[in-house]
């Protein structure tokens, strides 16, 4: 058999376990979501599961990620101040929606288990602080925020607050608050040219 034969089933086994995975956490949680269930789901041996993942955490995680990723898009309006505003509220219409709630029970879970830990700082968190870095370096270059702003603070100064609210207040997380927040944020690293 050659290669090209292959490859689409793989993909397809692919997106039929992270579809399958995702559905299972959907529907039970994580605690009850098992490899051997995502096998039977997605009609796939476990050995073809942890061919491709090391454990139950990456496949959940990377379940999840695959399902949410097109809900996240980096925007690029030409204005890296409007993008990060439409990133920080896009972000959290996603944490707040029924999807992005797993991420608080992820976040819990991970607490008793480091291989979920590991999975959701590295595949989900990770990535934003990623995107959330390109869009602050993005707004330096286009001489809208200051040269030599310290990038990490600045991240944690726009998206902290919310998983803040989300995490440990309880507090109401919605646009307006978002908006408020990221503005006021911004106003402290607009470059006054």
């Amino acid at each position: 058999m050659n290669g090209k034969r292959g490859r689409p089933r793989n993909v397809e086994a692919q997106k039929s376990i992270l579809s399958a995975s995702y559905e299972l956490l959907l529907e039970n949680g994580f605690q009850a979501v098992t490899v051997d269930k995502i096998a039977d789901r997605a009609q796939v041996s476990k050995a073809t599961i942890y061919k491709w993942w090391p454990n139950k955490a990456a496949v959940v995680m990377d379940g999840f990620l695959y399902a949410a990723t097109a809900r996240l898009p980096v925007p690029d309006t030409g204005s890296a101040c409007k993008d990060i505003l439409i990133h920080a509220t896009n972000l959290t219409r996603f944490l707040t929606s029924r999807e992005g709630t797993i991420i608080t029970e992820l976040l819990g879970e991970g607490q008793f288990d480091s291989g979920l830990a590991e999975a959701y700082r590295t595949r989900f968190f990770r990535p934003r602080r990623l995107e959330a870095r390109g869009l602050l370096e993005k707004g330096i270059q286009l001489g809208e925020l200051k040269n030599g702003i310290d990038i990490d603070i600045c991240t944690d100064l726009i998206y902290g607050p919310i998983f803040y609210r989300l995490l440990v207040t309880g507090d109401k997380l919605d646009e307006p608050y978002v908006q408020y927040l990221v503005l006021t944020a911004l106003e402290g690293i607009r470059s006054k040219a």
